[in-house]
């Protein structure tokens, strides 16, 4: 197949694409300098025009302005970890001085352009100090595109709509995160309060005062020596802190140890629900543990009495628990929490049937913010693999 052009592509398009620099398709030119306090955060009829900045973060909208500099166009962030981002801007809006800005009034401003460009641009970021793409580099870039604009409009149109469902799933996804948010503030007491907003039918107890050691056993972990080959790739899960964070529930390690190695280390073995507590190398993420497993020695971790504290109930307190161990964490070299200052952390219990019903609520709902990220990452890794063949 020629390398020009694309593995899928619209019927009724057969032409080679093109190579082309950037400024011979556009103008280049950049925003200017804004004060944020001159930027509504809101939407109204004195302020209707967006304000884009380099944040990557909503699309980059900064807030909104009384005044627009351009009517459409391409945006890239000139300066900073974002540089080199690339976005299709549609209708009147104003940019700030960190993003370039490319125009054309030859049908180029489009959104097959942008995406072609924002495959390529970070190539060309400049990473000595601060990192940095300028005009004068983003001038000279080579890019491969249709040569009809209606090809473009096409490819335009189908990104559109990929990205209008990505938009929906995360709007609902950012709905589900609020909701909770707002939720875990009206489920669990105020500060120095006993009672909390809103609790189940049936329960109205105050809650009471204990101490996290108390109803749970806190428990470090250990490394085996790893000069010593048969205390490893044993039938044991082995975790380090960096394996913590992107999951609720864990089950696979990366490395594994043997009997030999866990008798040979301070690591001990962990019932399933226990909570892991990375301790240091980034207090505080935590992961329930699905299956009976060791740690090193990075963990303070959390095994509930069942009789005492739900599992559930105490993971969907993981930012207090992180908050904790940060304000208590100690050490000249980096920040450590130790189990006996954890143990000593105060938390406010209902008795064990309550505090089930909460977990058993807030799992639910942490299983539908699952489900709509998974759903929201499979939406952008097939737009991912769509623009892979139908770009060149």
């Amino acid at each position: 197949m020629n390398k020009n052009v694309p593995e899928i592509r619209f019927q009724g398009f057969h032409d080679d694409w093109e190579q082309r620099k950037v400024r011979e398709l556009f103008t280049v030119t950049r925003g200017q300098v804004l004060a944020v306090s001159e930027v509504s955060s809101i939407k109204t009829l004195v302020n209707p025009y967006p304000v884009y900045s380099s944040q990557t973060k909503n699309n980059g909208l900064l807030g909104y302005y009384h005044d627009y500099l351009f009517d459409g166009g391409i945006t890239w962030t000139t300066d900073g970890a974002n540089a080199g981002t690339v976005k299709y801007r549609n209708g009147k809006f104003y940019s700030t001085n960190v993003n370039g800005v490319l125009l054309s009034n030859d049908g180029y401003m489009n959104k097959s352009i942008a995406e072609i460009l924002n495959k390529s641009a970070w190539k060309y970021v400049s990473h000595v100090g601060n990192p940095k793409l300028m005009n004068n580099v983003m001038s000279d870039i080579k890019i491969e595109i249709p040569t009809k604009i209606s090809e473009q409009k096409n490819l335009s149109g189908l990104i559109d709509k990929i990205d209008n469902l990505i938009t929906l799933h995360q709007r609902k996804l950012n709905l589900l995160q609020e909701q909770k948010k707002s939720l875990l503030q009206k489920m669990f007491p105020k500060k120095d309060e006993k009672i909390p907003e809103i609790r189940f039918n049936g329960f109205t107890d105050d809650w009471e005062q204990r101490k996290l050691g108390e109803v749970a056993d806190i428990v470090g972990g250990g490394t085996p020596s790893t000069t010593e080959e048969d205390y490893w790739n044993g039938d044991i899960d082995w975790y380090t802190p960096a394996e913590i964070g992107d999951s609720i529930y864990v089950s696979h390690s990366k490395k594994t140890i043997t009997k030999l190695g866990l008798s040979k280390s301070s690591a001990k073995l962990l019932p399933v629900g226990t909570i892991l507590f990375t301790s240091r190398a980034g207090i505080g993420n935590t992961a329930i543990l699905g299956k009976i497993s060791t740690t090193n020695q990075g963990f303070q971790s959390i095994v509930p009495d069942e009789n005492r504290l739900d599992t559930y109930f105490i993971f969907s307190l993981s930012k207090m628990l992180k908050k904790y161990g940060e304000k208590m964490g100690a050490g000249s070299t980096f920040l450590e929490v130790s189990g006996k200052t954890m143990s000593k952390m105060t938390i406010y219990l209902p008795d064990v049937v309550e505090q089930h019903q909460i977990g058993t609520f807030l799992k639910h709902f942490d299983n539908l913010i699952t489900l709509h990220q998974r759903k929201l990452d499979a939406l952008q890794e097939q737009k991912k693999g769509l623009l892979q063949k139908m770009f060149v």
